[in-house]
């Protein structure tokens, strides 16, 4: 097979080839799906699939590289060169994606003077390392060596951050050192601005497109700005917003059908498209990201379901349907069929087995570290979820003035293990008044990483360094001596069951799922609970917030099993939680629902 980006056409053994591809991110779907997501992909008529690489998923510690289980990109590339599927692969340093800190891994906030996503040495010697591990594996499935891969991208959306085309050639460089020589692009938003800021095209860079409605009007800018550079290429939108993402505390946003269909249908008339989403999956653990309005942090829910044509968890939807019956007339789709259908089971309610309140078992699932003045996240080398912070200090008082400052994302204050207050981030650093009759007293700061920004300028601001940065004020000076809890969600089967309970604090819920048969998808209901983490079986399904607007997580049957399943919820809200219960759809709360 010979790919080639035309002046007009993209170009397949020679002949026009329109390119018909969904974005599948195969980080937020459990391995044992990738196939039935790609079927499904293919199913409704496209013949490639898009994928982005995130960097912090791979390597989340500086020496330490993850390309296993869910971060097993060579078999997803496997996987869709058996179901004969192309792929658009966008292995960027950035990838946006409303992924924790745009993709990034935040121990580079760690490295002194570093300057991201910038033509600095510094930041591209951690690249170039990056990439000697990720790139040699994927460059036998270049379509150059027979593979599937089409076409590679340099950086995303650029243009909407920067303009260093220095930086731009040097990724492009380090790419090509590292054995890639597919055609290359960038992908920007449609104006002129961020595409003469984003894209390289006088290298002869392919430029493509992000936007989801006005297809006429986005592919003239994009044809504009070719024309303007003397140059012709193949149109593409290589982001079609068919739906969007959520943020707690707001509507869920959804695109009608019908509009969706008739702005696909003009792009197809000129261009190629890639649908974003195909399929959205679940932002699971830690790894949801946060946008940014303003001074504001918005962080988004664990669901990624995106309201794509094939739902979060592979129920293909309306727009699914009517897309197939659009797709079926371009003669590069791929044949339709009828999809493969996921099931489900709302299992019985649970009894809670056993508790224990983090307070008293953070020695068997915490490292501990003593500090003068409380460490960040980054400086205990622990970037997501949640870090403690322990103080026993004298008082010569009935009461005393409690201050926090830079303090990131949200802080609950115990007060001898009586919650006295929730802070956020527009919060901290406002007074908060402690009783202290006694000679000392026993200061718990339990502080939740909420998510880094995935976009714009605030990528580099200081409120993305997480935990306590500068310190805690009693009464008027900063106090001294720290205990610094860094909590592990993977060591949850060492917890200590007999430490005791206590409901009004932290506390971790044990429950037992028994399963005769078969595992069946299900949903967790999380109506009933306040916030906090749910791990089955070790793996961490991620937040659940009363907040809404989803009230679910939603459970993949790979993640059970039959016989017993370990369910453990960590509650931080001062909630009992006295009994789970699960649903067989999901839930979400009676919000009212937002077009897009």
């Amino acid at each position: 097979m010979i790919f080639q980006v035309g002046e007009k056409d993209f170009l397949l053994n020679g002949k026009p080839f329109k390119i018909l591809s969904g974005a599948v991110h195969y980080f937020r779907i459990v391995p044992e799906y990738w196939y039935k997501t790609l079927f499904n992909l293919k199913a409704m008529g496209c013949n490639t699939v898009e994928t982005y690489v995130p960097w912090n998923f791979h390597q989340p510690k500086r020496d330490e590289f993850r390309f296993s289980k869910q971060a097993n990109l060579v078999k997803f590339l496997q996987i869709a060169q058996n179901l004969e599927l192309y792929v658009i692969l966008r292995p960027t340093p950035y990838i946006c994606a409303e992924w924790e800190m745009g993709g990034l891994p935040a121990w580079l906030l760690n490295i002194p003077h570093i300057k991201l996503r910038q033509n600095d040495p510094v930041f591209l010697r951690e690249v170039d390392c990056y990439f000697s591990k990720l790139l040699p594996k994927i460059v036998a499935y270049q379509i150059t060596y027979g593979g599937n891969i089409l076409m590679m991208q340099i950086e995303n959306e650029y243009g909407s951050f920067g303009n260093d085309k220095d930086y731009l050639r040097a990724i492009k460089s380090l790419m090509q050192k590292h054995g890639i020589d597919v055609p290359l692009f960038t992908s920007d938003g449609a104006w002129q601005n961020a595409l003469e800021a984003g894209a390289l095209i006088d290298d002869s860079i392919l430029p493509t497109g992000n936007f989801g409605s006005h297809s006429d009007e986005n592919l003239d800018e994009l044809q504009r700005y070719m024309l303007n550079h003397n140059k012709h290429f193949p149109l593409m939108c290589m982001e079609f917003w068919d739906g969007w993402f959520n943020r707690w505390k707001e509507p869920v946003i959804t695109r009608e059908k019908n509009d969706l269909v008739a702005c696909v249908k003009t792009l197809l008339e000129r261009a190629s498209i890639n649908f974003y989403m195909f399929q959205g999956g679940t932002n699971f653990g830690f790894w949801s990201g946060c946008s940014a309005r303003g001074e504001m942090d918005l962080p988004q829910v664990t669901s990624y379901d995106y309201d794509a044509p094939m739902r979060e968890w592979g129920e293909p939807s309306e727009k699914y349907y009517a897309l197939q019956q659009l797709l079926k007339n371009y003669p590069d789709a791929s044949f339709i069929q009828d999809p493969i259908l996921p099931e489900f089971k709302a299992y019985s309610a649970l009894i809670v087995e056993k508790s224990v309140s983090l307070f008293n078992t953070l020695d068997s699932i915490a490292t501990f570290v003593e500090s003068s003045n409380p460490l960040s996240m980054e400086k205990l080398e622990h970037y997501y979820g949640y870090v403690l912070y322990r103080a026993k200090p004298k008082t010569y008082s009935n009461d005393i003035k409690l201050r926090i400052y830079q303090g990131r994302d949200r802080i609950q204050v115990f007060n001898d293990g009586e919650k006295i207050a929730t802070q956020y981030r527009e919060e901290i650093g406002l007074d908060i008044m402690l009783q202290t009759p006694n000679d000392s007293f026993q200061l718990d700061l339990l502080v939740e990483n909420m998510g880094r920004v995935n976009y714009g300028g605030k990528l580099l601001a200081p409120t993305q360094r997480k935990g306590i940065q500068a310190g805690v004020m009693l009464d008027l000076h900063f106090h001294t001596g720290w205990e610094n809890y860094a909590i592990h969600f993977d060591k949850l089967d060492q917890l200590n069951f007999l430490g005791g309970t206590n409901p009004k604090q932290p506390t971790f819920y044990a429950f037992n799922l028994t399963i005769d048969d078969e595992p069946k998808d299900t949903f967790i209901d999380t109506r009933q609970l306040g916030k906090g983490v749910i791990v089955v079986n070790g793996f961490n399904l991620g937040r659940y917030w009363c907040e809404g607007p989803t009230c679910y997580l939603y459970l993949p049957a790979p993640l059970l099993r039959q016989g017993n399943n370990e369910i453990i919820v960590f509650e931080t809200e001062g909630i009992s939680v006295n009994y789970l219960t699960f649903s067989d759809s999901p839930i979400y709360k009676s919000l009212t629902t937002q077009n897009l």
